[in-house]
């Protein structure tokens, strides 16, 4: 072989090293930002095998029980009424720890098994007493009205049997249950948009009322409902009543504060003997609370706990496990689609003035 062969040889081996090296840079590039794509999320998701939100998250039989929504791929068309959150059942998930392995115990209810209902299964949550488990859901009936229904099961996870009629006198979405340390049981519903809250006034439905609030801009917003619950935890005990949020100096908040009027996603959690009230704003998309000395209200408006998460939605709920505070809630960080969404749990604090401390959703 001749000088010149052997270095031509050298320079091709030299050529493929150096193009070897360069790719070998840019995949390493491309894991690294692949790493800080996935690192600007808080949380990571808790499930990956199906899509899941609104986590209504409890303590049964010594593990955590989440109640979430089963988020589809339905092919509905999106609008702003939540068409495309055309969910079909339930799957309830269960973890030994806040940081164990999470079990999903398969379909609990399927809207095929609700004599009464007629389609999109939205956030649920359950109760435990007189030795059943319930599990509360919002679904439209056969005239495309929210009602409220109950199942009942011996088991946390199920599978659950529907009542066969709604709940008399509830209406609209995500019921959110209570149980004071009385024993006294209350739920906490509603939802405007979508959730039709905003077309019922004097307990009727107008079919042809507004798409999205009261369009009554300096008025006091529409408020979430309150009802106290039977002792067989089947119905309302009771009138469905107003859960008045204020501000501090005791006006209740308008139409037009965005920022701060509930909107959906009720829950209640009691702290130091105070009844806290966080909520969806929605369209705004923050997490916010109301405290109160009575589970009734009125609530005092308190802050944002929670900035807004990736997708439009946001919903949540706020358990206490061994001494430390939770809250589960969900984004969309698997699908980038705001129908498509995935539970998270991420620890919540509260400040020595009794308010929550900012949670950041989004690294930044």
């Amino acid at each position: 072989m001749s000088n010149n062969l052997k270095l031509s040889g050298l320079f091709v081996m030299m050529a493929l090293t150096a193009s070897a090296c360069q790719q070998n840079q840019k995949t390493a590039n491309n894991e690294t930002a692949d790493t800080t794509k996935k690192s600007k999320y808080l949380s990571p998701p808790l499930i990956k095998e199906i899509y899941t939100a609104d986590p209504s998250a409890h303590l049964f039989e010594g593990k955590i029980y989440i109640y979430p929504s089963h988020d589809i791929e339905a092919g509905t068309p999106e609008n702003d009424m939540g068409d495309h959150f055309d969910m079909r059942d339930y799957h309830i998930l269960s973890m030994d720890s806040v940081t164990g392995k999470v079990t999903d115990n398969g379909v609990a209810l399927s809207v095929k098994d609700i004599p009464w209902a007629g389609r999109q299964l939205w956030a649920p949550d359950a109760a435990f007493k007189n030795g059943t488990y319930y599990l509360y859901f919002p679904v439209k009936d056969k005239n495309d009205v929210f009602r409220i229904g109950v199942a009942t099961a011996k088991n946390p996870a199920g599978p659950f049997k529907a009542e066969p009629k709604p709940m008399e006198g509830s209406f609209s979405i995500d019921p959110a249950v209570f149980t004071d340390t009385d024993g006294n049981s209350y739920m906490y519903f509603g939802g405007i948009w979508g959730g039709q809250l905003q077309r019922w006034n004097n307990g009727k439905y107008d079919a042809n009322g507004s798409k999205t609030d009261s369009g009554k801009e300096n008025e006091p917003a529409i408020s979430a409902k309150v009802a106290k619950l039977s002792k067989d935890m089947l119905s309302f005990d009771g009138a469905v009543q107003d859960v008045k949020i204020l501000d501090k100096n005791g006006k209740e908040l308008l139409t037009k504060d965005h920022d701060r009027r509930f909107f959906e996603g009720s829950w209640m959690h009691k702290f130091n003997g105070k009844y806290y009230f966080t909520y969806s704003t929605g369209d705004t998309h923050f997490l916010a609370s109301a405290i109160s000395d009575s589970p009734m209200g009125p609530f005092t408006y308190q802050g944002t706990f929670m900035n807004p998460v990736q997708g439009w939605t946001t919903h949540h709920s706020i358990l206490e496990i061994k001494g430390k505070w939770y809250i589960f809630y969900h984004d969309t960080e698997l699908s980038n689609k705001t129908h498509l969404r995935n539970i998270k749990v991420t620890e919540l604090k509260h400040n020595a003035d009794g308010t929550i401390a900012l949670i950041e959703p989004m690294n930044k």
